[in-house]
């Protein structure tokens, strides 16, 4: 019997972002010039095929640096960035230490600490919890920055007047809810400051814009990527924004939904800014064994961004 017919709507740009490149290379470059083990401080990125791949060339995880047992071995800052206290803590420790945060995360990092000089009171836009958040909130002293994660909480947030307030936002979140985020802030605040230059990174844009463009095409859509993905969660629900209501994460524990699929004639892939491309390949290789799949990748903007590893790995 003849394989159904399964068209894919390739989206691109997918996958790993410049951030997320410069820190694996950070990883594999410190154990090219440290030996192993070398110590990383949270995972490197979120997703589960590059902690372990790291983990088998020498990268030992932890959470927090009073987790290393040897304190004379580097140890690496994830991309997502860290709280001032951190860098200070390793100090502390005598211990060599490379920072892999992301340059994007890091302007935004700058970007809270001058506002902040300036006599702004400080506004994230983010997810609690999320890595990146504490590292942004950890720059500044405490007090001086509040969490906002949705439009509710905007709409409740209270202010005294008569201070300055400024706004920056989390580098991964959903294009489209931030700004609805901030018409809410800045009707309540008019004169709240915003950032220069948007603080959403261009990865994060360009992978949902490509979502957003294929999604209504799609009787299906899947985003490969980890659960802890701020950037891939995210991507899932832009697919079912924009048409594609059945969206769906495939993460390492995932199960292919072949069923479901039967049913579908077309679906739409992605995946998340920390994910390799390997894994959108198996995923299609598994589909080939059950379908007849044709294959057409839709880009709707080349990237071409290249960040630098530190000079003292070179």
């Amino acid at each position: 019997m003849k394989n159904k017919e399964l068209k894919i709507l390739l989206s691109a740009p997918r996958g790993f972002c410049a951030g997320v490149e410069r820190a694996i290379e950070i990883v594999e470059k410190s154990i090219q010039k440290y030996g192993s083990p070398v110590y990383v401080r949270h995972e490197i990125v979120h997703n589960k095929f590059v902690v372990d791949d790291l983990r088998n060339k020498g990268a030992i995880f932890v959470e927090e640096l009073e987790e290393i047992e040897d304190k004379t071995r580097p140890v690496i800052f994830s991309a997502h960035g860290v709280p001032k206290k951190i860098p200070q803590d390793a100090k502390n420790y005598n211990m060599t230490y490379v920072d892999a945060t992301c340059p994007l995360v890091s302007k935004v990092h700058r970007e809270a600490e001058n506002l902040h000089k300036a006599g702004y009171h400080l506004i994230l836009i983010g997810h609690e919890n999320h890595p990146e958040v504490i590292g942004t909130m950890g720059q500044l002293p405490k007090g001086s920055i509040d969490l906002i994660q949705n439009e509710d909480e905007a709409k409740k947030y209270k202010f005294e007047n008569g201070k300055n307030l400024a706004f920056v936002t989390q580098t991964t979140l959903s294009v489209d809810d931030t700004k609805d985020i901030i018409e809410v802030l800045k009707e309540r605040f008019p004169g709240i400051r915003e950032p220069q230059k948007e603080d959403i990174c261009y990865a994060t844009t360009n992978r949902q814009m490509a979502v957003k463009n294929i999604a209504k095409n799609c009787d299906m859509f899947f985003v490969i990527g980890s659960r802890n993905s701020s950037n891939s969660v995210r991507l899932v629900e832009v697919a079912k924004k924009s048409g594609c209501l059945n969206a769906h994460l495939i993460h390492s524990q995932s199960e292919i939904p072949y069923d479901l699929i039967e049913n579908s004639n077309t679906i739409g892939i992605s995946s998340g800014a920390s994910a390799p491309e390997i894994l959108v390949e198996n995923f299609i290789e598994n589909l080939k064994k059950k379908f007849s799949v044709s294959i057409d990748e839709v880009e709707i903007i080349k990237e071409d961004v290249v960040f630098k590893v530190p000079k003292k790995l070179n």
